[in-house]
Parts: structure tokens; C-alpha cells; sequence
């Protein structure tokens, strides 16, 4: 979940970038946390028989909030100024994929996964050389990452036309790039 540090920086200091990484990372946890809390909520009502593996996932990014929240005060990073917008739109997305189904709730979590896995390869390229205790943190994150994807796409029961249109719908609305996340 990261501005791609190429993409606008030309000559920007590392340390810019890394403060952003963090800022943005401990955004999207924060709304990732909020998407799943949605989604359980509706779940034990419709479908509790997949409520133990979306706390599982959801206890995995309160962790990783709570991780990248540790790594900024040394870093001079700062959580993002417009952390309510990432509440409101995480639980709004939540619910509202839950409502649509189980299958909903995996398409959604596979679009997130897939959007947060390309950011954080990003990621590791930038920070190899510049900041290797925080390449760590967030190579030991993909890994959990990574296996949110793996349990979305093996409990899909079809992948038809919904999954056609929303994987790229919600993969954009959750891409902070897309959505000019920049902004402080």
C-alpha cells in the first residue's frame, strides 16, 4: 500500500519516501481492520461458517496496524491526517460486500490482497538498501498477506462476472494511488 516512490519523487529524499510507506501502510491496516469488522458483523448473521477465518485475518492486520504505527516515531512518520475517511470507506465496503454474498467477501479480499501485494513488492525493492529493519517488518507482513489471498481465492465458489468487474472496482478503490492518497 505504498506511493510508488519512482512514480512522483524524481529526486526525492528516502526519508520522504519511507515516512510515506509508513503513513500509508498504517492507513490501509487501519481501513483493511474496518473492512473486515463490517464484513464479520453481517457474517455471523448470513454466514458464520466463514466468521473464524475473517477474525483470524482481521486479528493479522490489527497486528500489522499495530506494527507500522510502532516503526514511525523513529522514522519522523506521522499517521495520515484523513484516517476517518479510511474508517468510513472500510466499513461501507465491508458491509457492503458482505451483503453480497459470501463470495463477495472473498472477491473483496482478493482484490485488497492483490493491490497490497503489489505495493509492498514495491516496497521491498525501495527500502533494500535504505532501511533494512523495515524491509524485514514488511517482508514478514507480505508473508501473512500473501496467505489472505491464497484462503480468498480457494474459497471463491465461482469466478463469473462479478468477479470480472468488482476485482478491478474494488482493487481501485482501495489503491491509495488511485485515489491521490498523497494528501498528508
Amino acid at each position: 500500500m505504498m506511493l510508488n516512490p519512482s512514480r512522483k519523487s524524481g529526486n526525492r529524499d528516502p526519508a520522504i519516501t519511507i515516512r510515506r510507506i509508513l503513513k500509508v501502510n498504517h492507513a490501509g491496516e487501519f481501513g483493511a481492520i474496518r473492512i473486515y469488522g463490517a464484513q464479520i458483523a453481517v457474517a455471523q448473521r448470513l454466514f458464520a461458517d466463514i466468521v473464524p477465518s475473517l477474525k483470524e485475518m482481521r486479528d493479522d492486520e490489527i497486528d500489522h496496524c499495530r506494527l507500522f504505527r510502532e516503526a514511525m516515531p523513529p522514522r519522523y512518520a506521522k499517521p495520515c491526517r484523513v484516517m476517518s475517511l479510511w474508517s468510513f470507506g472500510g466499513c461501507v465496503l465491508g458491509f457492503l460486500t458482505a451483503l453480497g454474498g459470501r463470495n463477495m467477501v472473498w472477491i473483496c479480499t482478493e482484490a485488497v490482497e492483490r493491490t497490497v501485494h503489489r505495493h509492498l513488492e514495491d516496497q521491498l525493492t525501495f527500502l533494500a538498501s535504505r532501511d533494512p529493519d523495515l524491509h524485514a517488518l514488511i517482508a514478514s507482513i507480505q508473508e501473512q498477506e500473501l496467505a489472505h489471498l491464497r484462503e480468498a481465492e480457494h474459497n471463491q465458489k465461482r469466478q463469473g462476472p462479478s468477479h470480472a468487474v468488482l476485482l478491478p472496482v474494488i482493487g481501485g478503490l482501495t489503491d491509495p494511488h488511485d485515489l491521490a492518497f498523497d494528501v498528508g
